[in-house]
């Protein structure tokens, strides 16, 4: 017993030696903290033209080579992520206070090693083809490899024109800048996958005139720049404008150097390495989308220019996460047909896909055509079957049974019939015993579920919860114990992310702040989250809210 203790305590020693080595390797310079050089990405082609602020139509190129423009005026630190300074970029939070590293947020130091680039590419914006579009306000500083051997690119967005501007001021504002840092750290909580973000700066005297309405009221409102990060930045449309140009040796060259540095499980010299290619980018964003349903996050705008071939979230522009339930939720007021509408955004998914099977044909042999052609059929079911596989495990079953689709259905008519809340149900679901579900007096503390509980329905469908929790053999213990790894405590919703926004506007930045240190834990209560009501029923003023592109 005594050995067995000591072993314990060697062990748990240990532990802590390696947590304290691997804090010990952090840089506490920002000065002593560089970019691989050169970046990987500098292999492809690279357009300088001098007049890199200027809208122009770039030919032959992946990349155009544009400085920075830095924010002027007095910056302020809005917020930096502990955990992607950490363990993505390898630097000690304290320097994230440091004025380098502010004025390196802002644009105004590049560390050794940096290549400024901004990338280029097209879409289908609202299923119509919007030719060059590009990175019209952001970025690519160079690339990173951190202490585990991750390579990283982080980018400003916010930070000035280039030539994919079009009519662009190249700038954000604070409130989308909130938006986009909250949303991305939260939502990799959350397990969704997405690109990430390291922190936001903004500048008291830096302004930018926004009508963020399209009311014709414009306004002036504070410009900031958020540092994203991702191993890379590549879209569908990174493909689509190289065929609508008409590039395939451009196209080739960018397909084979992404499946060569993020897809290293495809040989190069493998024949149908562009089959594979288009197989596992389809995957990962249906992958992808299938998490969005199960958390109710809808995206807002998923233009193929919005589209990682990463399989990343990307983008946090208009996007919004279900309060009350309702299908066809569209958080984008642009949105009029709702064509990006939570429902759906799988099909949405499959049909971006679709363009970029189109996009890839001028470097494909007709039999490779063939081949991805007969993909379709099977990714649409596999979408389907596992967005059906999510719902279940959010009520902690396992296996698909016949009369499923009933049982979801019903469930989402109550939620739809009497405005209950997303993320509220199925959370009180996991916190509930199935003993108390009829229990109007036990439910009292359960908002959401009171709501359906007075229905004529509710004791039916939990009837048949119950049965089919039997059919499955499922505890009630174990039940609880599934649902309360799949059903976040909190998600940004808009309203709160609004309330942040309306302090950081005074530049008290506090709540934006604490936001970042509650959704490092999003399934977990926190005692200063309930105290905000982060869990409880939403505002009336919260209902409806939408939210535009214009940031």
């Amino acid at each position: 017993m005594r050995r067995a203790f000591s072993v314990f305590l060697y062990l748990l020693n240990d532990q802590k030696s390696i947590m304290v080595d691997r804090e010990k390797t952090l840089i506490r310079n920002l000065r002593d903290w560089k970019f691989k050089n050169p970046p990987n990405y500098a292999e492809l082609p690279i357009s300088e033209d001098p007049e890199y602020n200027v809208p122009v139509a770039v030919k032959n190129a992946v990349f155009s080579k544009v400085p920075t423009e830095p924010l002027i005026g007095k910056l302020h630190l809005v917020c930096a992520s502990e955990d992607a300074m950490k363990n993505i970029l390898d630097l000690d939070p304290e320097v994230a206070e440091t004025e380098d590293f502010i004025n390196f947020i802002a644009g105004k130091y590049l560390p050794d090693g940096g290549l400024t680039v901004c990338h280029r590419y097209g879409g289908y914006q609202f299923g119509y083809w919007a030719d060059q579009l590009g990175d019209g306000r952001a970025h690519i500083l160079g690339e990173y490899v951190n202490r585990n051997g991750e390579s990283w690119q982080p980018q400003l967005k916010g930070s000035g024109e280039t030539p994919y501007s079009r009519f662009g001021d190249g700038r954000a504002v604070l409130r989308s800048s909130i938006r986009e840092m909250i949303a991305s750290e939260a939502c990799y909580n959350l397990g969704i996958p997405t690109t990430r973000a390291a922190a936001l700066v903004v500048s008291d005297e830096h302004k930018v005139w926004r009508d963020k309405t399209y009311s014709g009221a414009a306004r002036q409102e504070r410009a900031a720049v958020v540092m994203r990060l991702a191993p890379a930045w590549y879209r569908l449309g990174s493909f689509e404008i190289l065929l609508k140009r008409k590039e395939p040796d451009t196209m080739r060259r960018l397909a084979d150097f992404v499946i060569k540095h993020h897809f290293p499980s495809i040989m190069p010299d493998d024949p149908d390495k562009y089959v594979k290619w288009y197989s596992e980018v389809a995957y990962r964003n249906l992958d992808m989308v299938v998490t969005w349903q199960g958390l109710g996050f809808t995206h807002g705008v998923l233009n193929t220019d919005n589209i990682s071939v990463l399989g990343l979230t990307i983008d946090y522009g208009p996007f919004g996460f279900l309060q009350h339930y309702y299908q066809h939720y569209v958080p984008n007021t642009s949105d009029d047909s709702g064509r990006y509408a939570y429902n759906k955004q799988p099909d949405i998914i499959l049909w971006n896909l679709e363009k970029f099977a189109e996009a890839l044909e001028p470097i494909l042999t007709e039999k490779q055509k063939e081949k991805i052609k007969n993909l379709q059929p099977l990714l649409s079911d596999y979408v389907s079957k596992n967005v059906k596989q999510k719902y279940l495990s959010k009520l902690g079953l396992e296996e698909m049974r016949s009369g499923d689709d009933e049982l979801l259905e019903k469930l989402f008519n109550l939620m739809q019939q009497t405005t209950s809340d997303f993320t509220a149900t199925f959370r009180q679901l996991a916190e509930v015993k199935m003993s108390q579900l009829l229990d109007t007096t036990l439910l009292e503390s359960k908002w959401s579920l009171t709501k359906m509980s007075k229905t004529s329905d509710w004791e039916k469908w939990v009837k048949m919860y119950q049965e089919r929790l039997d059919d499955e053999n499922v505890s009630d213990e174990e039940r609880r114990k599934r649902m309360l790894k799949v059903n976040p405590m909190y998600v940004p919703s808009n309203w709160i992310l609004q309330e942040a926004i309306a302090d950081a506007e005074k530049n008290d930045f506090g709540k934006v702040q604490l936001l970042l240190k509650i959704f490092q834990n999003p399934y977990d209560v926190n005692e200063e989250a309930e105290k905000l009501g982060y869990s409880s029923q939403p505002p009336s003023w919260s209902y409806g809210l939408k939210l535009s592109c214009s940031s």
